[in-house]
């Protein structure tokens, strides 16, 4: 990345930023201002400062590209410069603001260098640079944090009164517990992969569950959990978010499901909604009390090495604009904080915020680009649509009782856990159920106790393929005489996964055993590898995922036999934790790289 000594002896703050990144952060405050009236006269007789006449001649002209969401507020300031003549070199400044979603051009940026038509970026969030950084792309340098703008949870008044708005507070995980438990809350979301708000909302929710349990595959757990949820009523960006809000108060608009009662969103963004007319029902906002995110708008350079002295002191002078008391109003007006993430008791009353809620607080630290990075992959595998197929071992060893569970036994835990499972699926997801021994049907070792069907289906009587489901797990129990007929039974599951692979879906064929293959008659491990090897296709991927359970399981079958299809096989030594390494399981397979 280039590096950028600002001219005009503009200060700089550090802020903190983390080790390792290559760009400067300055936050433009009350201290900046102070420094440039300090130095007026040296800038007066530069032509840096307004003389107050007509702009006649040739301009100095800046390209800014900036986050839909402040480009009114930046377009506001570029127009009061214009008007009062302001000058850089002698020249009238003459700013012209387009506003680009910070996804696009961080794609665009990412890829490979390229060469823009403007001089500055203001994405909504340093994340977008960071990203930027990480993929080695075009050079950015991120020199000042021109606003800021916490996210929290806003919600209609009658949802926020349900929810005890504004005396009680919530932590992140208890409060988004609270708003996506069963039917509660109808909760939006602009998409993580699309939207800083979004991602960061994750990330916070995230590191909460992480803080919370002390365990990061519990963790990880309950934060899939919680985006297989959120996606259900997620928006393609910020943009259209807040349109899926009640249009008025009727009744009517209240109970319509296709409208959210909560969002997660920006202090910014309610305060638009709010001060806007006609913009429907006035949200109230619940800030986290262990620390929220907060979108930061970063002042970036776009490769400032191709910049000509003229642009850089244009840019730099734009800059200072922002930093300064009028810009400061500027920007407040439209529902911004300062850069150093002050609360301004005004915008925080018109955005829905009030005591007790923690509005004040200190926001919680960012995610690194790792933590991002992992994030966005669990969530880009989690929220994807599911076909799944479960096939679970009823032999009798599967009546073993667990030590230390009060008596339960290996099926006890496994349905109850599967059970688990089954509540993070959506309706769209497609899930079935087989059960296996030996000579279950005729001389077959495995029978379907529930066809592989989405799960918001319904039958002739009414009922969801989901509740047929839930029945048919509640219903497995352990053979008496039986075996274990693992090979022919998942050669028999597989070839019909494959034959009814759905497009556009995660296809995976998740096998369940505590033993190993017992059934004299079956075909043999090598001819099941060699088998399952002819059946699967790169183009249309079905993974298997062998779970062993307890140390009698043949670990190293399920290996042979997972490797062939690009799946994986897990020792499970506790039966109540299988929901969670199926998930885990679904990432990491998900997450693998075509054949």
């Amino acid at each position: 990345m280039g590096r950028h000594s600002l001219p005009d002896g503009s200060p700089t703050e550090h802020t903190g930023a983390r080790p390792g990144l290559r760009r400067r952060t300055i936050i433009i405050s009350t201290g900046l201002v102070l420094a440039v009236a300090a130095g007026s006269v040296v800038a007066l007789r530069s032509g840096l400062l307004p003389f107050g006449g007509p702009c006649e001649g040739q301009s100095a002209r800046l390209d800014v590209a900036a986050s839909p969401d402040i480009a009114p507020a930046l377009e506001a300031v570029a127009k009061t410069a214009r008007e009062d003549a302001t000058r850089t070199d002698g020249r009238c400044l003459d700013v012209r603001i387009t506003p680009r979603a910070a996804n696009d051009l961080a794609d665009a940026f990412g890829q490979r260098p390229v060469n823009p038509d403007f001089q500055v970026w203001i994405p909504d969030s340093s994340l977008w640079v960071d990203r930027v950084e990480a993929e080695r792309g075009t050079p950015l340098t991120a020199v000042g944090t021109i606003a800021s703008s916490p996210i929290a949870l806003g919600a209609v008044p009658s949802a926020a009164t349900s929810m005890g708005w504004p005396k009680k507070t919530y932590t992140w995980t208890k409060l988004t517990r609270t708003v996506t438990s069963g039917d509660a809350l109808r909760l939006g979301l602009a998409d993580p992969a699309r939207s800083a708000t979004g991602m960061l909302a994750l990330a916070r929710i995230g590191a909460a569950n992480a803080e919370e349990t002390k365990d990061s595959d519990e963790a990880d757990t309950r934060t899939a959990a919680t985006a297989k949820l959120l996606y259900q009523r997620v928006t393609d960006g910020d943009g259209r978010v807040l349109a899926t809000l009640p249009r008025d108060n009727s009744a009517a608009e209240q109970a319509d499901p296709r409208r959210n009662q909560a969002l997660l969103l920006s202090e910014q963004a309610a305060y638009t909604h709010n001060t806007k007319a006609g913009g429907g029902p006035d949200l109230d906002l619940f800030y986290p009390q262990d620390g929220t995110a907060r979108l930061d708008f970063p002042y970036t350079l776009v490769d400032d090495t191709e910049l000509s002295p003229e642009q850089t002191r244009a840019a730099n002078r734009f800059m200072t604009l922002l930093g300064e008391s009028d810009g400061q109003r500027t920007l407040r007006r439209h529902g911004f904080r300062a850069g150093n993430g002050a609360a301004d008791p005004e915008v925080t009353a018109a955005a829905g915020g009030r005591d007790p809620q923690p509005y004040a607080a200190d926001p919680a630290d960012p995610p690194t680009v790792e933590e991002l990075q992992a994030l966005m992959g669990m969530w880009t595998v989690t929220v994807q649509n599911t076909r799944l197929t479960t096939v679970v071992d009823a032999s009798p060893s599967m009546g073993t009782p667990v030590p230390g569970s009060g008596g339960r036994t290996r099926m006890d835990l496994t349905k109850n856990s599967l059970l688990q499972a089954l509540a993070t699926f959506t309706p769209e997801d497609e899930i079935g159920l087989w059960k296996f021994a030996t000579f279950l049907d005729g001389d077959k070792d495995y029978v379907e106790l529930s066809p592989t069907s989405r799960l918001g289906d319904r039958d002739t009587a009414g009922d969801t393929h989901r509740d047929t489901l839930t029945a048919a797990f509640s219903s497995l129990a352990p053979v008496p005489r039986g075996a274990t007929g693992l090979y022919d039974t998942t050669l028999a599951a597989y070839r019909e996964a494959c034959s009814t692979y759905a497009s556009g879906k995660f296809n995976a064929l998740v096998i369940v055993t505590d033993g190993a293959n017992d059934d004299a008659g079956s075909l043999g491990l090598d001819a099941l590898a060699e088998k399952l090897k002819k059946l699967s296709d790169p183009q249309r991927p079905v993974l298997l995922i062998a779970l062993a359970i307890g140390p009698a399981a043949d670990t190293a079958a399920l290996d042979r036999i997972a490797a062939p299809t690009g799946g994986s096989a897990h020792q499970v030594s506790d039966p109540s934790q299988i929901h969670q390494v199926i998930l885990k399981a679904i990432m990491a397979a998900g997450s693998k790289k075509p054949r």
